[in-house]
This record gives C-alpha cells, sequence and structure tokens, in this order.
C-alpha cells in the first residue's frame, strides 16, 4: 500500500465529467506477421502472461474516507483481465475516418475508480486487414514515459513471442478498510506540518538553484521562464465531455535532415512544427490571435533522484510557439531560445519546485478547491497561462511485436482541460513521428486539418533549412 504523491493525486482531482485525465495511445497492428489467429484473446494471453512484470496494473486506489489525506494504491483482489481487455469492431470501411471517431468516442468515457486505472480496447476491421488496440491509463498512475515503458514489457522484438511466467502465483497484498485508512491519515496529517516546512525548504532551494543556474548561463532571468500568460483562442474555454482524434505519420527522417542542416533539437523542431502547423490552423479559421499562442510542454525528470516513488516525473515548460512569426528559422530560433533556458533548469538539478510546494496543502482543501474551480468554469473568469499541451516522447527505434503481430504505428493521447481544449503529442517510432492530436469538437469542429497542418509546416522548415 503506498501513499499517493499531492503530485499524482492532482490529477484525480483535476478530473471532472469533462475533464478526463487518462493519457492513451492508438496503436496500429499487421496481424500477418503473427502465425496463427491474432485477436482479443490472443491480447489477453500475453497479457495474462506478463502481467506481473507491471504491477501498478493489478493496483485500485483507496480513497481515504473525508479526504482527510490522498489516496493508497492497493493491491486488487478481484482483478478480472477481461474487464481491462475488452474487443470492438471499427465500422466499415473501417478507414482513417472511422477509426479516428471511434477512439474519439472511446476517450471520451472516464476510468472506473474502482478498478485498476487502465483498460485496452482490441479493435478489428481496420482497412487492409490492420487490427488496433486503444490503450488508456490514469495520469494519476502514469505519465507518458511510465506508459511507454509499463506497455513496452508486453512486447518483443520478433514475431516469435516470448513466454515469460511468473516466478511465483500472485497473492493481493492486504486491502485495508476505512478504520485503517483513517487511522493512517491521521498520522499523515500529524506529519503534515514538517511536511510542509519541508516542502517550503526543498522548493525556495530548489528555486535559487533555478535562478543561479539560468542566469549564470546567460539566459535571461527565472522570472522570463516562468508562465507570464496567453492569448484567448477559440479552444481556450470550457470543455465538453467529447472528444475527437486525429493522427498522422511524418517521416522522422525529414527531422533529421532539419537537424543536421541547423543544429536544432528534435525536440525544438517538433515544437517549431506544431507552431507553424497551429499558425496555418487559425489562419484558416480567420482567427485573430493578439500575439503568440503558448504550449506547456513536460519535461521528464526521470533519473535525477527527485520524486523516486511518483509515478508522474514530470517539470514544466511555458513555450511561445511562435505563431506570430512567419520565417520557420527564425520561429525555431526563437523557441530554441526558450527551451535551452527550461534545459538550464533542469540542470540545477534539486527537484521541481512546483512539485516540492504542492505537498504543502492538505489533500481535502486541494480536492474541494479544483472541484471548484471546475464547476465555476474559473476558466472564463481568468486570461488562460497556456493554450495548448504539447508533449513529444521517444519511442522505439526497433520494429516492436504484440502476440507476433508488428506495430506499424502508435499515436498518442494526452488529456484536455476546462481553458485548455487542446493536445498535441507525437512519439517517435522507428524512422517515423506518429502525431496524434485530441480536441473538444465543440470548440475545434475542424481540429482533423492539423496535422496536415504540421506536415506543411514540416516541409516548409525543410526548405528554408537547405
Amino acid at each position: 500500500m503506498r501513499r499517493l504523491s499531492a503530485f499524482d493525486a492532482n490529477f484525480l482531482y483535476l478530473e471532472s465529467p469533462t475533464a478526463h485525465m487518462h493519457v492513451g495511445s492508438l496503436a496500429i497492428f499487421d496481424p500477418s506477421t503473427a502465425s496463427g489467429t491474432w485477436d482479443a484473446d490472443r491480447v489477453r494471453r500475453v497479457y495474462a502472461d506478463r502481467i506481473h512484470l507491471v504491477p501498478q496494473f493489478r493496483r485500485r486506489l483507496a480513497e481515504v474516507p473525508l479526504q482527510l489525506d490522498h489516496p493508497r494504491w492497493v493491491d486488487d483482489p478481484e482483478f478480472d483481465l477481461n474487464w481491462h481487455i475488452r474487443h470492438i469492431a471499427v465500422p466499415p470501411p473501417g478507414g482513417h475516418a472511422e477509426l479516428s471517431a471511434l477512439a474519439g468516442e472511446l476517450m471520451a468515457t472516464q476510468l472506473d475508480r474502482s478498478r485498476p486505472l487502465w483498460e485496452i480496447w482490441v479493435i478489428d476491421g481496420v482497412v487492409g486487414g490492420r487490427s488496433a488496440i486503444l490503450s488508456k491509463a490514469h495520469h494519476a498512475a502514469m505519465d507518458g514515459m511510465a506508459g511507454i515503458q509499463m506497455v513496452s514489457a508486453m512486447f518483443d522484438f520478433t514475431p516469435e513471442a516470448e513466454s515469460v511466467p511468473p516466478p511465483e502465483p500472485w497473492e493481493p497484498e492486504h486491502v485495508p478498510g476505512d478504520i485503517e485508512l483513517l487511522a493512517r491519515a491521521t498520522g499523515s496529517l500529524a506529519l503534515q506540518p514538517f511536511r510542509a516546512l519541508n516542502a517550503i525548504r526543498r522548493g525556495t532551494h530548489a528555486l535559487r538553484m533555478r535562478r543561479r543556474i539560468i542566469e549564470d548561463e546567460g539566459h535571461g532571468s527565472l522570472a522570463e521562464t516562468l508562465p507570464a500568460g496567453a492569448p484567448k483562442v477559440s479552444f481556450s474555454a470550457p470543455i465538453s465531455p467529447e472528444r475527437s482524434f486525429h493522427f498522422r505519420t511524418l517521416p522522422f527522417s525529414t527531422i533529421k535532415t532539419i537537424r543536421r542542416s541547423t543544429g536544432a533539437t528534435i525536440n525544438d523542431i517538433i515544437l517549431t512544427i506544431v507552431g507553424g502547423g497551429l499558425a496555418r490552423y487559425l489562419d484558416h479559421r480567420d482567427e485573430s490571435v493578439d500575439g503568440s499562442i503558448v504550449a506547456m510542454v513536460p519535461m521528464s525528470i526521470r533519473g535525477d533522484g527527485t520524486a523516486a516513488a511518483d509515478a508522474n516525473k514530470l517539470m514544466n515548460m511555458f513555450i511561445r510557439l511562435g505563431t506570430d512569426i512567419a520565417d520557420p528559422l527564425e520561429r525555431l530560433a526563437f523557441i530554441a531560445e526558450q527551451t535551452e533556458s527550461g534545459k538550464a533548469q533542469l540542470r540545477g538539478g534539486e527537484g521541481d519546485p512546483v512539485r516540492e510546494l504542492s505537498e504543502m496543502a492538505p489533500a481535502t482543501i486541494t480536492a474541494h478547491l479544483f472541484r471548484f474551480v471546475a464547476s465555476h468554469h474559473v476558466s472564463e473568469m481568468v486570461d488562460p497561462l497556456f493554450n495548448l499541451t504539447m508533449s513529444n516522447l521517444a519511442g522505439s527505434p526497433t520494429p516492436l511485436f504484440l502476440g507476433g503481430a508488428l506495430m506499424v504505428a502508435n499515436y498518442p493521447l494526452g488529456p484536455i482541460y476546462d481553458g485548455t481544449g487542446l493536445n498535441i503529442t507525437a512519439l517517435s517510432y522507428m524512422d517515423q513521428l506518429d502525431v496524434g492530436v485530441l480536441a473538444c469538437p465543440q470548440l475545434s469542429p475542424d481540429a482533423g486539418t492539423i496535422p496536415t497542418a504540421m506536415e506543411a509546416a514540416l516541409n516548409e522548415l525543410l526548405a528554408s533549412s537547405r
């Protein structure tokens, strides 16, 4: 039994009837590489054989009565793999449009908190004799990189699936009752003043280290790396429960060519493509924006020695995407200058100030605050800090197989929030970049044009870099 950190628990408190705080992916498979029948039963057998490699998949939440403390992760004694691995068929003809619509519908339903917070849908009927798997997992349980690492335990590097039986039969741990949870919460509350003092100490020290690194390396001041607000755009509004999902594969070789020509990082190039694509998207909508739109860009802090037990090891950068800059190379330079300041913060080490300071507030206050913000549509009353979330994840450079079937592509999905109704996530795989766009169709009914606009921005950047 493990208590969620405040940072992880906040993803639970952020969830509302319209904001669904799960991450996921839509993976496309070619079953012709597998021997025999490849279907949902085959996928279940793979997961049953290897689920002991991912203990989190068999743990559920134990809510503390009265929300006196953050929830605990406990083993689910009634764990049923059939509940988590489901089967569905995409409507004919099973093309891009039908698969996009189905993925949006599946992402629009919340996960059942009485069970382990993940599920996958094995999707038949994809055009070309292919199948797909839509995966969902709650952000409180894992961030994007953790999700990739967990799910990768189910994959092989060849079509010949390797059996990985557990060393011994699984026996769930004791599930605490309300009295035990309250007793533990009382002990945790007694430690809260010390936890708050420690958080203040670590948080202020982290801020001091960030400022020293940023200013000593000539990246301006710490204040310049903090969010300073973003312009209002059409998707900076309260969202509905519906979701639309759109995806596209871009050539990673083109991005590498641009890197060689410009010396820029892969991440900066992808951010520049997103900025150029969104500039085209807003222009197509005849939407006038005052200045550049801002993306919240999570950076992984895995391996820095902090937050060892946390599911989410992230620190956020706030990047102006240069949507008001016409020249793609100028946009790239503008973005690179900002991300270098963000990376300087990582070099400062010593943890994340936001993570540290989030431990100061008791669970009941945090939970009620987030509910108040959601129910009163506070996002309508204030200017946004950022307009969208943009993530770039590194996937496998070599082919992966699930139960013998080759994974052809893997399009990531990230959550959207009130006031931030757009998420763009990119995942590298082999020599391709798989891009997923999740949006609220009430705010962005034409979000399906964003991946196409990003491809045009990529080609423009390539031409300018030669």
